[in-house]
Order: C-alpha cells, then structure tokens, then sequence
C-alpha cells in the first residue's frame, strides 16, 4: 500500500518562508511526483511537479520563482521549499504520486495521479 505523508504545514507571515516534506513508502524515482492545494471552495490545482529522476520540474504561473520543488530519491522524499508567501498560498498542500503518467510538465491536474497524501494546513497571514 502506498503511503504518503506530508509535514511542515502551519501558520506564518506574509513574506516568510516554509519547507514542506513528503515521505513516501515508494521508490520515488520511479514516479513523478506532485505538490497541489486546495484552498476552501476552490479545486485543488497542481503547484508543482517532477520527473522521476528529478532532472524536469515545472511550477503554476502563481507560485513560479517563489517556490521550489525536489526531491530525494536516496530517501524517498519530495520537498517544496516556499518564499515569499502570500496571503492567497492559504490552502490545504497534498503530495501526489504516479507512476505511469507521462511528463506533461506544469500540464497536470488531479485526477491524473493515482497515490495521495492526507495534506498539511498552510496558512498565510497577511
């Protein structure tokens, strides 16, 4: 069974920084591997994604230059490093994995990865 599991949610100022964490229970390099959020009566929608051995990512126009994702294959983890947060980050952030989709850089939405994690709270205050 494949397990995901997120940490490093929680609330912070506008303009700071967060790191989350993804730990998986798979081989990470064989699976592109995703970060999306969801924020209250929206859909959840792709932040950023990665090729199976990390070389290709791709980010939402919204979060470009501000966050960065990788990923650890030695560890089996996934990381997204945010800057310069900003009110409208505010949302739930879930790990995402699948193993047979093809990279479809920044072209991915939800239904297209298989394995989810239970998601870590971000809030940003303004």
């Amino acid at each position: 069974q494949v397990q995901l599991v997120e940490s490093g949610g929680r609330l912070v100022q506008a303009g700071g920084s967060l790191r989350l964490s993804c730990t998986a229970s798979i081989t990470v390099s064989w699976y592109i591997m995703g970060w999306f959020r969801q924020a209250p009566g929206k859909e959840r929608e792709l932040v950023a994604a990665i090729s199976e051995n990390g070389v290709n990512t791709a980010y939402s126009d919204s979060v470009k230059g501000r966050f960065t994702i990788s990923k650890d294959n030695a560890n089996n983890a996934v990381y997204l490093q945010m800057n310069g947060l900003k009110p409208e980050d505010t949302a739930v952030y879930y790990c995402a994995a699948d193993r047979w989709v093809p990279w479809l850089d920044r072209d991915y939405d939800a239904s297209q990865f298989q394995h989810w994690g239970q998601g870590t709270q971000v809030t940003v205050s303004s």
